[in-house]
């Protein structure tokens, strides 16, 4: 699977950690930044990961930083992405199943390196449920406000 994982400065030890296991397992990985732990705003690397989700280079990806929860906010404004919060298995099985999310986000003050991986482990085998899901994801991609 083509993945896109993406972080802030918090998190790069995690996304480094992340982006080898997952290479490991044969998944074609590309890792978006940042390289170092200089200080970064996580939005610019959340758009990044939301675009090559958009523009169909990645089918999935991870977005990281100190909670998850500015990454996820960032990767989310682009209509394409469907990013989810998860921190154990279970919320990111059902982000997969019943909202077809393309991209989940951790946060690395919050999760340890196992803990995320089981996380991932559960999104990448995950499919969307389809039926009674899809009406809701469709109002998702075009909400009619």
């Amino acid at each position: 699977m083509r993945i896109a994982i993406a972080s802030d400065h918090a998190a790069i030890d995690l996304k480094a950690a992340l982006a080898e296991w997952l290479r490991d397992a044969g998944h074609d990985v590309a890792d978006l930044g940042p390289d170092s732990s200089a200080s970064v705003d996580y939005p610019d690397y959340g758009y990044k990961l939301a675009a090559a989700i958009a523009d169909g280079s990645a089918e999935r990806g991870i977005a990281l930083c100190g909670s998850g929860i500015g990454i996820s906010i960032a990767v989310n404004r682009n209509p394409a992405a469907r990013c989810a919060l998860v921190s154990e298995p279970l919320s990111a099985t059902l982000a997969r199943e019943h909202n077809d999310a393309n991209v989940i986000a951790m946060g690395a003050r919050l999760i340890g390196i196992e803990m995320a991986k089981a996380c991932v482990t559960a999104f990448l085998a995950t499919d969307f449920g389809g039926d009674r899901h899809q009406r809701r994801v469709d109002k998702l991609t075009a909400p009619a406000l």
